[in-house]
């Protein structure tokens, strides 16, 4: 089976994730972009990069993309992701502006 095609900029986020690269996750999101891990929100660089250096790119995590979904500017990614902090399917959707993603949703797969 064929692995699915990741729309720009998701699929260079995706990379930037997987090779634990900080400074392209981080620049891949809009100076004021949000991320929503199951509801808890974290807006700007800032508190992303505190986020996400204890639960994303600082747990060494890392996705097998499964499933992806595009509908206009929102790209749906269901995978199996894996860190030191949590494991499991999830469902990432990305709201993406332009070449920048504006928000990014972590819930159950």
């Amino acid at each position: 089976m064929a692995a699915p095609t990741i729309p720009e900029p998701v699929a260079s986020f995706i990379t930037a994730v997987n090779d634990h690269d900080e400074q392209a996750f981080l620049d891949a999101f809009a100076p004021d972009g949000t991320v929503d891990d199951w509801g808890r929100d974290f807006t700007g660089r800032e508190q992303i990069k505190t986020w996400s250096d204890k639960e994303f790119i600082g747990s060494r995590g890392t996705l097998a993309v499964e499933e992806v979904d595009i509908a206009a500017s929102t790209i749906t990614v269901i995978g199996d992701w894996r860190s030191n902090h949590a494991n499991g399917r999830s469902k990432f959707v990305f709201d993406v502006d332009g070449d920048k993603l504006a928000k990014m949703t972590i819930r159950e797969g």
